[in-house]
């Protein structure tokens, strides 16, 4: 478990879904109320590696679209979202309506993402770690994961 990446998905969880730009502010809100400085490139890269590591499951939408961002980042299935300390108030602060992303929505995501992971010929220890994410996705989303085992066992198995 990773408790940044979980805080992560705890800000995203406390709007539903929130696009790469909101969730930088809202990261960028916490640390003001800390008392800290920003590096953007810091956060860019926390955002990307919770992506990464299936704790944020980017979903398209045209519901929640803002005007260069069509994909709401959602709670992934390997998170267990955790609201970080002075969070709380993020809804209040931010001008961002709670949203509802169908788990459906968020299955099909997560299966076209790690489709085209897999398609990407990974390493023995990410196909390892991926096998993993599927049995999570499972109980995250109605996902059917047993052709993605498939593939990815065939991964280990030559």
């Amino acid at each position: 478990m990773d408790r940044t990446k979980d805080e992560l998905a705890g800000v995203v969880d406390l709007f539903g879904g929130l696009t790469r730009d909101e969730l930088a502010r809202a990261l960028t809100e916490l640390a003001f109320r800390r008392g800290a400085d920003v590096d953007e490139s810091a956060v860019d890269r926390l955002i990307e590696e919770a992506r990464e590591d299936y704790y944020l499951v980017g979903v398209e939408t045209d519901e929640y679209a803002a005007a260069d961002d069509r994909e709401l980042l959602v709670p992934g299935p390997v998170a267990f979202p955790t609201v970080p300390d002075d969070g709380e108030d993020l809804p209040h602060i931010l001008d961002v309506e709670r949203r509802r992303v169908p788990r459906e929505d968020r299955a099909a995501a997560f299966r076209a993402r790690l489709a085209a992971e897999i398609g990407t010929d990974p390493d023995e220890s990410r196909v390892e770690y991926l096998l993993d994410v599927t049995y999570d996705a499972e109980t995250w989303a109605p996902v059917e994961a047993d052709d993605l085992r498939e593939r990815l066992q065939s991964h280990l198995d030559s």
